[in-house]
């Protein structure tokens, strides 16, 4: 029996009894937050980096966190943002990459996918990305781990772009009912970089919601 199956059996002998409530709540419906557009790879687990229960995160995920542009046939993922903004009317839309992320190696060494074709054709919605990094950086001027790095982040920000192009996007965003945000998560560190978009750069999430958390600290959780 694989370890996921017998993960199954623990969940419901152990932990859905003590969640018995919300389950019966989110039986009847739901209604996330956000949606929380991220990349496949496995080592992702969502709910864990964000302490949220089922329920609060309407996901879409594909190698590469990305969002193809409004004008090219987007397939789930342009459903999922139309669902997201027209049934569940979410009030966010995070997206989330990553470190050693495989489909930015993909994108930066195309020649390593050469035989994939799918995958090739797929990360080809980051190529913009790997040209403004190399343009930004040059690159033989950096290691390879800081140039993947700034991919990583240029990714983000072009697939922001791409969203922000999103009919259903921009009148929500003009409306002010929605607010879309860039993270990249660090896999060794637990950390989440989030992207100031006034200066382009991503910094620590505590910097970012500094104020909220000393607040939080002290009168508690809004």
């Amino acid at each position: 029996m694989p370890s996921f199956a017998t993960g199954v059996v623990k969940f419901h002998r152990d932990v859905f009894p003590e969640k018995k409530a919300l389950f019966e709540k989110l039986s009847h419906g739901q209604a996330p937050e956000a949606l929380f557009i991220t990349c496949s790879d496995s080592r992702i687990a969502t709910g864990m980096i964000t302490q949220t229960d089922p329920g609060a995160l309407f996901s879409c995920r594909n190698p590469g966190n990305i969002v193809p542009p409004y004008d090219v046939k987007a397939g789930d993922v342009a459903a999922s943002i139309e669902y997201a903004l027209e049934v569940l009317k979410v009030g966010h839309i995070v997206i989330c990459g990553h470190t050693d992320c495989g489909a930015v190696r993909g994108a930066a060494h195309p020649e390593a996918v050469a035989h994939l074709p799918h995958v090739a054709e797929w990360l080809s919605f980051a190529d913009e990305a790997v040209r403004r990094a190399d343009a930004d950086i040059g690159e033989a001027s950096e290691d390879e781990g800081s140039r993947l790095k700034r991919i990583t982040q240029e990714n983000v920000i072009l697939q922001l772009e791409n969203l922000a192009g999103y009919p259903a996007v921009k009148r929500r965003m003009d409306e002010g009912t929605l607010k879309i945000h860039g993270w990249v998560y660090d896999i060794g560190e637990g950390h989440v970089y989030v992207l100031d978009t006034d200066e382009k750069t991503f910094i620590p999430i505590e910097e970012k919601y500094a104020e909220r958390l000393t607040a939080e600290a002290k009168t508690g959780p809004a």
